[in-house]
This record gives C-alpha cells, structure tokens and sequence, in this order.
C-alpha cells in the first residue's frame, strides 16, 4: 500500500522533532556572556583552599589578601575535566596551599568569583584556556586587576 503525503509529513515532523529535541541540551547550556563581564577583566593572585573537577565546570577556589589585610574568598569557573585534563591540569595542579595566579574576568554581579581564562604557578608554568565557553574573550586579553588588588 503507497503513503500518503499525509503520513511522509508526519514522518518528517517526528524526525525534525527528534533531531531539535536531541540538541536542546547544548543550546540551553549558557555562554559566558550570561554571566560574566569581558569588560571587566582581573588578575588574582591568592592562595587555593579548594579545586573540584567537576562537570559541567570545574571551580578552583582562592584566599585573597586585600590591601587592607583583610581576606576575600574568590572562585573561578573552568572548564569540564575532560578538556582539563586535555591541556594538563589535572585534580593535583592546584594543591590545596599554593599560591597562584588567575587572569580572567568577573561576574557580571560584582561578587568575587568570576572565569578562569589562565592558571599560573609560582615556578612560572602557565595554563592556558582553562574555561570552557566559546564566546569568552581570548586569553591575553584579560590582564588587568581590579581596583585594590
């Protein structure tokens, strides 16, 4: 028995459903400019009291001595472990203790945490590309640190 046009519509409409629905995820995942500011980049040198690889983010948590001696807790959204790992930071690059730097940019709320774009170490060894959004702005750009830092 031949098919109708009616039902190679129908057809068609389930398959384009089924293809939309299988993308949802990716595109309800959000992009850098939802929550952080390319217009305020920062530079934090502080202490690690916390680094969780974790999906979908990984967050590296600082002690950050002010100017006035008082310390401010920050936390800087990475990318996924997988692609961590892909660039050489794995769950030990950070130790809990060390002190290190961050460039990157903050959020767009003004509180302290903000996203991650380079690790550096004391010995000097850099990590670079260390978030995972693809609108964010490209590393090198963010070399500023913020007022009383």
């Amino acid at each position: 028995m031949p098919k109708s046009p009616l039902s190679r519509a129908g057809m068609a409409l389930a398959i384009a459903s089924y293809l939309l629905a299988g993308s949802a995820p990716v595109n309800a995942h959000h992009a850098f400019a939802a929550d952080y500011s390319a217009d305020q980049p920062v530079t934090i040198k502080g202490t690690v009291t916390k680094f969780q690889l974790v999906n979908p983010h990984s967050w590296l948590y600082l002690a950050v001595k002010n100017l006035d001696g008082s310390i401010s807790d920050w936390g800087f959204e990475f990318g996924a472990p997988f692609s961590l790992n892909e660039k050489g930071v794995t769950k030990t690059t950070f130790p809990v203790g060390s002190q290190v730097t961050i460039e990157g940019y903050r959020s767009k709320s003004g509180k302290n945490f903000g996203y991650a774009v380079s690790g550096i170490l004391p010995d000097g060894r850099t990590f670079r590309n260390v978030g995972s959004a693809a609108d964010a702005p490209p590393p090198g750009a963010a070399a500023t640190p913020p007022a009383g830092r």
